[in-house]
């Protein structure tokens, strides 16, 4: 901006749109919910919008001079005047004037396959006509809906799959109805096994590559399908007898028998525990500690002397 807009901001002493054309225009947001499914396909919408257009002659505010601001002085103290300058009320700080109407407009407004979250769809000119403005836009702004099944981040999706311990050990095939309306089934391979957690303590995921979101403005590169599982164990008292020796005989690694006296050997059980527990035992730590000898009753201070 030049040194005289500055000053003609600052003072009134013209308007910048002489020069350098119209100042733009207020553009004009409205959210637009689209499906998972709808974002993944694609999707051509029909709205309709209201906007003011400008009917026939523009002319000057007579409360500013058609400068857009008026200035306001007021004294705040003896021999001390304030000056303070702020946008016309009459004709929104656009100088002029101009009587508008309404009108009915309908946009087509393009989805394209793999549009993201909060993503804009702009028609430039759009918006509300306002005397020597330039027009804004109309901006849709795209609010991805959640999905049931399916999480989405970027280009890859994500769905949760619980199993059985006999699922996970023994294999399984799931049926999965895609974005698309495609039916596929996801299985393992003979003697895959899906574990309940990694060493690190992540979820146990696996990926179908190329089955995720199409790539925006680029539909034919896809994102991967990640399949987060989730394997359910027996509950206590859910294996008889005859499963758990049909178990041993079957699977890997099993516990030996061990041979000791019960006479001389304690036999302990086990039961639930939290591992934020752990520290937190005995009395010490719980604060109700049996006894003090340093306040025991009757006892009074020991004084030992050394010679």
């Amino acid at each position: 901006m030049h040194g005289e807009d500055l000053f003609s901001m600052f003072f009134g002493g013209g308007s910048r749109q002489s020069q350098y054309g119209p100042l733009p225009g207020p553009s004009v947001n409205h959210p637009l919910k689209v499906s998972l499914e709808d974002l993944y396909k694609g999707k051509t919408l029909k709205l309709a919008v209201n906007r003011k257009v400008i009917v026939g002659e523009v002319t000057d505010c007579a409360k500013c001079d058609g400068q857009g601001v008026k200035m306001e002085m007021r004294q705040i103290g003896p021999g001390m005047i304030q000056q303070l300058q702020g946008a016309c009320d009459e004709c929104k700080g656009c100088g002029s004037k101009a009587e508008t109407k309404s009108e009915r407009k309908v946009l087509e407004v393009h989805i394209e396959p793999g549009a993201h979250h909060n993503q804009r769809i702009s028609f430039k000119g759009m918006a509300d006509e306002r005397p020597n403005r330039e027009t804004g836009a109309i901006n849709f702004i795209v609010q991805e809906e959640e999905n049931d099944t399916f999480k989405r981040k970027g280009a890859d999706l994500l769905v949760t799959k619980e199993l059985s311990l006999n699922q996970a050990l023994c294999g399984f095939a799931h049926h999965l109805t895609h974005l698309d309306g495609r039916k596929i089934v996801i299985k393992t391979r003979p003697g895959e096994v899906i574990k309940p957690e990694m060493l690190s303590n992540m979820p146990y995921v696996k990926m179908v590559p190329n089955e995720g979101m199409p790539s925006r403005g680029n539909p034919f590169v896809k994102g991967n399908l990640y399949i987060l599982f989730k394997v359910i164990f027996p509950e206590d008292g859910d294996l008889g007898p005859e499963a758990i020796a049909t178990l041993k005989s079957i699977l890997p690694n099993p516990d030996m028998d061990v041979d000791y006296d019960v006479e001389k050997v304690e036999e302990m059980h086990m039961s639930a525990a939290n591992v934020r527990d752990f520290g937190k035992g005995g009395a010490e730590q719980r604060g109700d500690r049996a006894y003090d000898s340093d306040n025991e009753e009757g006892g009074g201070n020991v004084q030992c002397q050394q010679s």
